[in-house]
């Protein structure tokens, strides 16, 4: 199983031209290897480029991917990594989506497919991490 970050969902759904092409094979890729999952934050951050939930759903069945309730313990963990942040000077004062996926991968042990590594890099280090070669 992996969890597949926005990022990666944007390029293939709007066709984002420079990443278009390894995001699509990245999700191949990892269609091999499990289920593809996105977290409850996913979720609302696909909602914008869709006028109804019906067609976010169906886009998401169309390319196999399904939605997994982000676990309390995950919420704790999220929280708790935020806080570092704040510590650290972050400006931002609320939690981070980032915080919220790296915390679910976190918890279930589950790889992240991305394009944006930092924070979790950062404060979720010992999830693994699939993202293109920089």
């Amino acid at each position: 199983m992996t969890l597949v970050d926005t990022n990666v969902l944007v390029d293939v759904l709007i066709g984002q031209a420079d990443w278009r092409a390894w995001s699509v094979d990245a999700l191949d890729r990892r269609s091999v290897a499990g289920d593809l999952l996105i977290t409850d934050v996913v979720y609302a951050e696909l909602a914008p480029l869709f006028s109804t939930s019906d067609l976010l759903d169906a886009a998401l069945a169309a390319l196999d991917v399904a939605l997994r309730r982000i676990p309390e313990q995950a919420l704790f963990q999220a929280g708790r990594a935020f806080e570092q942040y704040r510590r650290k000077g972050g400006p931002r004062l609320s939690v981070l989506a980032d915080f919220f996926i790296g915390a679910h991968a976190s918890v279930e042990a589950l790889p992240i497919l991305t394009r944006d590594t930092r924070r979790y890099r950062t404060y979720f280090p010992d999830v693994e991490l699939i993202a293109p070669e920089r």
